[in-house]
Formats: C-alpha cells, structure tokens, sequence
C-alpha cells in the first residue's frame, strides 16, 4: 500500500466523518456557544516545510493515479526533446521556385536545424529521417515506462505517442504544404504500421543481441541501404544500448524531471566503437595491425 493511502486510512479511522466537500461531520444537535467560537478559532501557526512538500511531490510523479494533465504536460516535454534530435525545415522558396531537392524516391529534401544525426551520420534531413530518428528516442521511453505498473505504463506511453502522431501531421501540412486531410490519414496510417514495426524489431533485438538490433537499424533509419556506413551503423547501436542503460538506471522520479535530457549524444559513440575489444585486440597484434 502506497504510504499517502495508509496515512489516510489512518486518520480516517481516528477521526469524525467527513462530507464530500471536506467538512466533519457529527450528530445534529443544538449549537453550543463553545462550538460557535471554535469556527472562529486561528488554528496554530505550522512551519511551511517547502522542501518536503517538493519531495513529496517527486515522489509520487510517476505513481498510478496521476492527472492526465500531469502526464500530458510531461510526455510533452519529453516528446520535443525527441523530435529535436533530426529536426529540418524547408525553404518555401524553393518549393516555390521549383528549386526544392527530393530523393530518389521523390521526398523532399529539407535544410538541416543541426545535430549529429545529420552532420555525423550523414543522414538526410527528410520527413523519413526525422521520423526514424525521433521513433527511435520515443522507443527508448516506452522500455522504461514498462517498469511501471500497467495502467500507468499505457497511459505514458499513449500520450508520448500521441503528441508524435499529432506533430508529424503538423509537419506534413506546415512544413510539407500537404492540404490534403485525406492524404495525410494515409501518411499517418503508414508511419503508425513503421512504428508498430519498429518496436516489434526493437525488442527482438534487444533480446537476441547486437547483430539482430544493427538489422533492425538498419532495415528502418537507413532503409536497407546496400551502401550503408557500418561505422555509422555501429554507432547507432551503441547509442541504443547506452541509452537503455542510462534511464534504466534512473528512477521514476529522475525520469520524469530530467528524461528528456537523458539522451547519449550519437556522435559521442564513434569513439567507442573505433576501439577494437579485447578478444580483436589480439587478433590486430597478431596480423601486425595498429587499430
């Protein structure tokens, strides 16, 4: 039993009943003198304990029975810090002029706002490496939220998601001139199927090894490119698994006020994956190789 319910239950029992307004109730009887001036008694002066009542706070900050408008507003923050990582823009002159980059398949290509998952990695500043990069920070949420318990796990997660679906929208018609309703519940329809997929590979991965998780990587940020950077692909792996360490680590609380700064930066990890492990260390001294 949660500490807060059983110091109510406690209190409940050792005093009158109450109304559903808050106020004792008693036996109607006449009203004495006594119990007149009590209502206008200044009850005694308590020292505010404004660091308790911080604590307290934080305390219950990702326990059941959470407002929903609690949960929105912190899902929302933690949801602009994930799509912030890849984030683009496009220059409507261009559009205009007819000037405006597309992939080979025909995507538009935008104008990076910075990071390394554009600068480091060399990724596109398309709608699909935005929405790939954020889903992939969204993913790493949605493994910690399951150590909660199952009503409050499915309601952070429902409101991270929606804020992603609602925004990608967004982006479509403001940064992507789409006006279409219609056209944009089929890009929507579409990228919910990427997302289903994504954390169906995902958790494979995580539980099968680095291999399958590089696949699955692979198959959904670089779409299955032949020429891929497997330096580049190393590094998005690590970052994976540095990420699920780093908020398995924190407790709820930290999770709620500080998750969305808990991200490892991508390029950070280059400088993990160029150093040879132990075992290949030996194998590089034997063939005379200086990594």
């Amino acid at each position: 039993m949660h500490p807060l319910q059983s110091s109510l239950r406690c209190a409940a029992a050792s005093s009158p009943a109450t109304c559903a307004l808050g106020f004792a109730t008693a036996p109607i009887s006449a009203p004495t003198r006594s119990a007149r001036r009590a209502l206008h008694t200044t009850a005694p002066r308590q020292k505010f304990d404004l660091k308790g009542m911080l604590l307290g706070r934080v305390a219950q900050s990702l326990a059941a029975g959470k407002s929903s408008y609690f949960v929105y507003k912190t899902t929302e923050t933690m949801y602009k810090a994930c799509a912030a990582q890849a984030d683009y823009t496009i220059n409507a002159a261009d559009r205009k002029a007819g000037t405006l980059q597309t992939t080979a398949d025909g995507e538009e290509i935008g104008v990076s706002k910075g990071g390394p998952w554009h600068d480091d990695l060399a990724l596109l500043p398309t709608f699909s490496t935005w929405a790939h990069v954020t889903m992939l920070h969204m993913y790493l949420l949605v493994v910690r939220f399951r150590c909660l318990d199952s009503v409050s796990q499915q309601a952070w997660q429902d409101q991270l998601v929606n804020h992603f679906f609602y925004h990608a929208e967004a982006k479509m018609e403001d940064v992507h001139d789409l006006s279409s309703r219609m056209i944009r519940q089929r890009y929507l329809k579409d990228l919910f199927v990427q997302w289903r997929g994504l954390i169906l590979a995902c958790d494979e991965a995580i539980v099968k090894g680095d291999a399958v998780l590089a696949s699955a990587v692979w198959r959904n940020l670089f779409k299955a490119s032949e020429d891929v950077d497997v330096r580049s692909l190393a590094a998005v792996v690590a970052w994976m698994r540095s990420g699920l360490r780093e908020l398995g680590e924190m407790s709820d609380e930290s999770v709620e006020l500080v998750g969305h700064k808990a991200f490892p930066s991508v390029g950070t990890k280059f400088g993990v994956i160029d150093l040879p492990t132990a075992s290949m260390k030996a194998a590089f001294e034997q063939a005379g190789i200086r990594p």
